[in-house]
């Protein structure tokens, strides 16, 4: 009995292989993204899961690459691609072309992820925005060059200050590869003598056209940028990611260019205030001076300056005698003080007493003063301290008892 030829595992993949891909050249497939992996080489893995079934999916780089969003984990998706055998592994697989997030436009679902991680960074930050020069000496407009929007920004800026020079950089601003060129100009456009800002923007349009000023390299090179920058995309209604990284943002172009200069109708109203103010400033300061000028000339001092000398002459003669009077009295009293003293002293020194009939006996030998007689012995000498003068003497005879009627003889 005969049987079916027996294939090789790469016959039959082949044959696997060539019958899903044509079968399923295109299909569309609604799923959650899992597994998410962003290959170094630029290729997206993932897998596209429901409640009971999983497909793996590839989507290669020059696809991946056209994603207006990050693709995620979580996210819902309708995938659209053709199916095929990865003969390697065995497995089914859908070779992804295009992604459309469900719930939310992909634009709208880039915008708000690339919002987040901006944020997230601090570039959307009031710290790091930078004050506008208030007189640019140069200004630099990043745009289109035959558009509406820089005729709008040259006419505005020339009507209100006509000392700023315009710079017009060139760059596409909608459209495959507008956001590089755009970010290009940006961080190169120092490099432009004198410049002191930049306005980068476009009229309005639809978001599609407008998304290059959503990039996020756009909005990198917006926040690196050496000079302060001015957003002025779309309308009002119309809020970029540009916008909220510029250090100011303008709701047109025509308000970027009256942002960016003074009007000169106003410095010059400001000026004639300020000379105004100025003027009277100076005439109440000179009134108040000239005031004071002659308070003082009116003093008697400036009108007799010699008198003052004289008053302060008289008066240094009338310290001077007084002076003199007190130093004399000073002098009349000292000397009474010390008379008084030295008739006290004189009360009771012993010359006084002396004075009086007595007189003071001392040994002569060694001046001891004699105050009993049996200090003394037969033959000492004697001197004897009168009112006047000094008499010398020898005991020649002593007391027996102290009497003056008891003598010892020698």
């Amino acid at each position: 009995m005969s049987h079916p030829p027996v294939l090789s595992v790469t016959q039959l993949t082949d044959v696997l292989k060539g019958a899903l891909e044509n079968a399923f050249p295109e299909v569309w497939v609604l799923g959650e993204v899992s597994n998410c992996v962003h290959a170094g080489s630029g290729h997206v893995y993932f897998t596209l899961k429901d409640d009971e079934s999983q497909l793996k999916a590839v989507m290669w780089r020059s696809a991946a690459s056209r994603l207006r969003f990050q693709l995620r984990d979580g996210m819902e998706v309708v995938a659209c691609g053709g199916v095929e055998l990865y003969q390697a592994r065995g497995q089914i697989q859908i070779v992804v072309r295009q992604l459309v997030p469900q719930g939310v436009g992909a634009l709208e679902l880039a915008f708000r992820q690339l919002h987040e991680r901006l944020s997230a960074e601090g570039l959307f930050d009031p710290e790091r925005k930078r004050p506008l020069p208030p007189y640019p000496r140069r200004i630099a407009l990043v745009t289109s060059r035959d558009s509406a929007a820089v005729r709008d920004m040259i006419q505005v800026i020339t009507r209100r200050w006509q000392a700023a020079d315009i710079v017009v950089v060139p760059v596409p601003v909608q459209g495959e590869g507008a956001a590089p060129l755009i970010a290009a100009a940006l961080k190169n456009v120092h490099r432009i003598p004198d410049v002191d800002v930049v306005i980068a923007g476009r009229g309005g349009g639809s978001l599609e056209d407008l998304w290059a000023f959503n990039e996020e390299v756009v909005a990198r090179a917006i926040a690196a940028c050496r000079i302060p920058v001015i957003s002025a995309v779309g309308h009002e209604i119309d809020v970029t990611i540009a916008d909220l990284v510029a250090d100011r943002r303008a709701l047109t172009p025509s308000e970027a260019g009256e942002l960016v200069v003074p009007s000169r109708d106003e410095v010059v109203l400001q000026l004639r205030r300020t000379y105004d103010r100025l003027v009277a400033a100076l005439r109440e300061k000179a009134s108040r001076a000239r005031m004071r000028l002659e308070t003082l000339t009116s003093r008697p001092v400036l009108l007799r300056p010699q008198s003052r000398i004289h008053e302060l002459g008289q008066r240094l003669d009338d310290l001077a005698l007084r002076l003199e009077r007190g130093a004399r009295l000073r002098v009349e009293r000292a000397g009474q003080q010390i008379a008084a003293t030295a008739g006290k002293l004189h009360v009771l020194s012993p010359l006084h007493v002396l004075e009086r009939g007595y007189s003071i006996t001392r040994r002569a030998d060694g001046g001891e003063v004699v105050r009993r007689a049996d200090q003394l012995n037969l033959g000492d000498e004697l001197d004897t301290t009168l009112a006047q003068g000094i008499v010398r003497s020898r005991v020649v005879a002593v007391p027996s008892d102290g009497l003056p009627g008891s003598l010892a003889e020698e």
